[in-house]
């Protein structure tokens, strides 16, 4: 029976634009956030060579129903996954995710195709089948893996290795001379889909490798590979080492603007703080100075008050108004005998003999 399209798997492509971590949506089936415990297992996945199948038990199917339902502990859902798995990178780990979570009870079966098989059917790769073995065993998902894995499923491998459903995304993968390898799948009723994950692939990422050929020839230069190895010739291993050198020099001197100019912001805040409290201090020396010296200043007002109390000092007491005048009878002069000169006065007396000098005069013209 052909099972149900990709809506109502667990799974979903994840998009590039995902909002949980490592680009994962709300579909996907993982929760955002797990529980801390050890989930992982402590061994990679065994062989199929290096697993014992029991023969003796008849290689009876499930439907999709059955499977869907569950089955008993004894009895997983078998279901196989094949690809070259060159570069694994996290498209692929989702992929055998997806088809470890199709059915609650899933054995998942991995099948890695050699390298002549690949190179004749699809083209060089960068990982050898060894280590494209090694990379699938040691995928959390992946229960048993099988080498050499043939290019179109045949149902003597089907039986030999008891799968009861094959995952793999539903686009037609033309190969070998047929339009879709996995359309005899299909009308078997036994085709689970899977998504693909968009934005990685490995062709993606050589297609990034090639495209900044030189930055990774220069870093592998760099890190001490020779020339030789990376298949680099002599010209341009100068060539890059010069470009190293170069790029060098600008590090340095972007470094040294950068910090000029971290210097020269420094200079600036701190001259717009010198000259804030400048004014602030200008100000203050200005205002004490009109209060000091303005026209309403203190100074004024002081040079007032002594002026006042110096013309106070200088001016005559006046007598009271109201009281009465009277005239003051002149005394007669005092001659010595028989001499025209006065006697010599003491200071203290001679504003007094002074005065009576200028009455005698006064008197002797009235006379």
């Amino acid at each position: 029976m052909e099972p149900p399209t990709s809506s109502r798997l667990n799974s979903r492509k994840r998009r590039k634009d995902g909002s949980g971590p490592n680009g994962a949506t709300g579909l996907d089936g993982i929760p955002p956030k797990m529980s801390r415990r050890s989930l992982g297992l402590r061994e990679p996945a065994p062989f199929s060579d290096e697993v014992e199948i029991d023969y003796s038990k008849p290689y009876i199917r499930v439907t999709y129903e059955e499977a869907m339902r569950g089955t008993p502990l004894d009895r997983p859902v078998r279901v196989y996954a094949d690809g070259i798995f060159d570069l694994f990178h996290s498209g692929h780990a989702r992929a055998l995710m997806q088809a470890k979570n199709l059915f609650p009870n899933t054995y998942l079966i991995v099948g890695v195709c050699s390298d002549e098989l690949t190179h004749n059917f699809k083209g060089f790769t960068v990982m050898n089948e060894n280590e494209r073995y090694d990379a699938v065993q040691h995928c959390r998902y992946v229960d048993e893996v099988v080498r050499n894995a043939p290019w179109t499923l045949t149902p003597e491998f089907l039986a030999e290795h008891r799968i009861d459903f094959v995952a793999h995304d539903d686009i037609p993968y033309s190969s070998a001379g047929s339009d879709d390898v996995y359309k005899h799948i299909k009308e078997a009723g036994m085709f689970a889909p899977t998504q693909r994950t968009e934005g990685i692939s490995t062709s993606d990422i050589i297609t990034r490798i090639v495209r900044d050929y030189d930055v990774y020839a220069r870093r592998n230069l760099q890190r001490g590979y020779t020339a030789k190895e990376l298949n680099v010739s002599f010209i341009n291993e100068k060539k890059y080492h010069l470009q190293e050198r170069v790029d060098k020099v600008k590090k340095r001197v972007k470094d040294v603007e950068e910090k000029s100019k971290e210097f020269v912001q420094k200079v600036e805040e701190k001259s717009i703080d010198l000259i804030q409290k400048w004014e602030e201090k200008s100000r203050e020396f200005i205002g004490n100075f009109l209060e000091m010296f303005g026209p309403e200043g203190a100074l004024k007002h002081m040079l007032k008050e002594g002026k006042g109390r110096m013309l106070q000092a200088i001016s005559p007491k006046q007598s009271p108004s109201s009281s009465p005048t009277h005239d003051r009878s002149p005394s007669p002069s005092f001659r010595w005998p028989f001499s025209t000169k006065t006697p010599p006065s003491s200071p203290a007396n001679r504003s007094r003999n002074e005065s009576a000098v200028t009455y005698d005069i006064s008197e002797d013209e009235e006379d």
